[in-house]
């Protein structure tokens, strides 16, 4: 299992390229892709064609399964697409609705491993530091926890 620690206080250059391995999480605009494809080894966020067409790593592809207009991600609906225009395709991230109940990130957990399943790919990206260890029950690859390192960055 990875666990990606969101860098948004750490800079490349505080750290040292050689020191660790970046992935890189949240939206990817496409005219970000190079600077993504030089530093990082794997893109947890990839929701467009036009951003997939820029991107030569790895990636797993963002699935707004909530429906939340604010959160990014491709619908199930249209992930078939985006498989195809990628061909770096790893797996799945989602960011389900924020809840203090963790169990609430359960099914779309849970819809997400199916949806990795029925297009036979084995990376979940999900859970984070509210949620991780209910993702990890639901097969997650990859867990997010910026918040347990870095503090809670919610407005108060």
């Amino acid at each position: 299992m990875t666990v990606v620690v969101a860098a948004k206080y750490v800079s490349v250059d505080e750290l040292g390229l050689l020191a660790v391995r970046w992935h890189f999480i949240g939206h990817l605009q496409s005219r970000k892709a190079k600077t993504v494809n030089e530093l990082c080894e794997l893109c947890h966020s990839l929701s467009s064609e036009s951003a997939a067409a820029k991107l030569t790593i790895p990636a797993l592809v963002e699935v707004n399964l909530s429906g939340e207009p604010t959160k990014s991600g491709v619908t199930p609906e249209e992930l078939p697409v985006l498989l195809t225009a990628y061909a770096g395709v790893r797996g799945l991230m989602t960011m389900p609705p924020f809840t203090d109940d963790p169990e609430a990130s359960r099914p779309y957990f849970r819809r997400l491993r199916e949806l990795a399943e029925e297009h036979g790919l084995r990376e979940l990206s999900m859970g984070t530091s509210q949620d991780w260890r209910v993702g990890v029950e639901e097969g997650a690859t990859h867990i997010r926890v910026g918040s347990s390192v870095f503090g809670d960055r919610r407005p108060q």
